[in-house]
């Protein structure tokens, strides 16, 4: 499993609001501290704002903070919140799967359980 570049910027950017308390911090700063795009952090600092796990204030002297106390924000949460799909092989997917041995497959049971490990 890989997890895409938005989820590492949600992760990042989560952690940067952790460290900072309740003081607020700009995408701008996020962006020169970790050399990534603020273009992209504000794509994922919205979407972290829509599952309620940032909260932001608007304005001159605006920025982000976390929505909830850190300890109360779980890895797997947020990796769930981010991640379109976790389908590792093609049984897995949504749209359904043409394996022929899909049936008779113990893999696919092994692969859900250790997705939802992962998670947890």
């Amino acid at each position: 499993m890989r997890l895409n570049v938005q989820t590492d910027y949600a992760l990042r950017l989560l952690m940067q609001l952790a460290v900072s308390g309740d003081r607020l911090v700009t995408i701008q700063n996020v962006s020169e501290t970790y050399h990534i795009s603020r273009n992209h952090l504000m794509k994922v600092a919205y979407l972290l704002g829509k599952h309620g796990l940032v909260e932001t204030v608007r304005g001159r002297s605006g920025g982000l903070r976390l929505a909830r106390p850190a300890e109360k924000i779980m890895v797997g949460e947020v990796v769930r919140r981010m991640e379109p799909d976790f389908a590792l092989v093609e049984c897995l997917h949504a749209e359904g799967c043409e394996c022929i041995i899909e049936n008779a497959c113990k893999l696919r049971g092994a692969l859900v359980q250790a997705t939802a490990a992962f998670l947890d």
